[in-house]
């Protein structure tokens, strides 16, 4: 479809978050347009690499107006799948996209009496109420001190890697133990790569606790939890704000779901170090804080869900089995000190996660870390509001278990 000149609202971003605001607004009687930077459907899922699996089982993706109806509800999209998934989603909602659109400004005083108007690489809008539905990705980030190693080794964010082969040959350094770096890590360990992986303070979650996948547990407090007083906490509950941008806990949807952790990792023959320091040529450095790293990963799930989950298995009656989860006994060697050349590293893959760009946002809403500022989506310029933001009510609101419910939330605030 042809971009209108003006219309009620715009949605930024056909991703699955922008798509599940058309059908809730399609649900609102509400008149409006999602437009699109890129040329084609399916979200960001399509700058994920070749081998990349969902770590959401596929009975999570239960989107409003269009359930799961496939023959495995407990696999893992593969990328290529849940781009399709994305794709159809489009098609069986009628949502009305114009692709190729990417908007490069929007600000207050739109024409014809509207509030915003946006300009756009397919042309200028105008509107009444706007929702940003662009992601918590949106620039690679590699920190300064990269640019102390040697030219002659290999950089690369994961948002450019495809694939092993991909790389020079010789050893990879992936820097970073988010969902991202785990799998990555895994990934060229199996096909091959001497790894060394430089962790950081992240959680993990088992793949499974008492008889449930972790995203069925999510989804229970979601929807079952404010029944009986047991919900995720909200982003007005974190001890820290910054804490909005930590990286997910990481598990892996590969090999039938599984879960990721660092002492398993050593055992297999992946080399740990702690957190990336800096780097002089050749020669790389990192904080001695490897077994506090580990030491945070092993315990996140028990300290921040595990009470939460056992709270609603006794408020709700669930039936579960008992709690199987089994640690590998390693303890890693501290490496604070490593020589890139003689151990054959050739490849540093940065997993270091995005910075937000909001660059097109011509309005003073933005807070300390470049983001709008914002109550549960709403933002304080009226009829501006975000959706599929990290923490924008709670951890489950950047992926699918929360989008809906956050987009209900935003079409009951007109």
């Amino acid at each position: 479809m042809d971009l209108p000149k003006s219309i009620d609202t715009v949605v930024i971003g056909a991703g699955q978050a922008g798509l599940i605001m058309s059908r809730q607004l399609q649900a609102a009687g509400r008149d409006h347009v999602v437009v699109d930077r890129r040329g084609t459907l399916g979200g960001g899922w399509q700058d994920r690499w070749d081998d990349f699996q969902v770590v959401s089982p596929n009975f999570v993706s239960r989107l409003p107006g269009y359930a799961y109806d496939g023959p495995d509800p407990d696999g893992f999209m593969t990328r290529d799948e849940i781009v399709d998934r994305t794709r159809r989603y489009a098609e069986v909602i009628g949502a009305p996209v114009v692709l190729g659109a990417e908007v490069t400004r929007l600000r207050a005083d739109g024409g014809s009496g509207r509030r915003f108007h946006l300009e756009t690489t397919a042309g200028p809008i105008d509107a009444d109420s706007v929702v940003s539905a662009t992601g918590a990705f949106h620039v690679p980030r590699i920190p300064e001190a990269a640019a102390g190693i040697s030219p002659e080794v290999t950089q690369l964010h994961a948002h450019h890697y495809r694939n092993p082969g991909q790389l020079a040959p010789g050893g990879v350094l992936v820097v970073g133990s988010g969902q991202t770096g785990m799998q990555l890590a895994e990934e060229l360990h199996e096909a091959g790569r001497e790894v060394v992986l430089s962790t950081g303070r992240c959680g993990r979650v088992p793949r499974r606790y008492r008889g449930y996948d972790i995203f069925w547990w999510l989804a229970e407090l979601v929807e079952r939890g404010p029944d009986f007083g047991t919900t995720l906490p909200t982003v007005g509950q974190l001890p820290d704000p910054r804490a909005r941008f930590a990286g997910n806990p990481h598990l892996s949807g590969h090999h039938g779901g599984h879960d990721t952790n660092l002492r398993q990792m050593g055992l297999d023959g992946i080399m740990l170090a702690g957190r990336f320091a800096g780097a002089d040529g050749f020669s790389v450095r990192f904080e001695p804080d490897l077994a506090s790293n580990v030491q945070f990963s092993d315990e996140f799930f028990d300290a921040r869900f595990r009470p939460l989950l056992d709270q609603l298995t006794e408020r709700a009656d669930i039936e579960v089995e008992p709690d199987d989860r089994a640690w590998p006994e390693y303890e890693p060697h501290e490496l604070t000190e490593l020589d890139l050349r003689a151990t054959g590293i050739s490849t540093v893959l940065w997993t270091s996660g995005y910075v937000p760009d909001y660059s097109w946002l011509d309005l003073p809403i933005l807070d300390e870390f470049g983001t709008p500022r914002h109550v549960r989506g709403v933002t304080e310029v009226p009829g501006l509001m975000m959706l599929g933001m990290l923490f924008q009510h709670d951890n489950a609101s950047a992926n699918l278990v929360g989008v809906a419910r956050d987009a209900d939330y935003l079409v009951s605030r007109w």
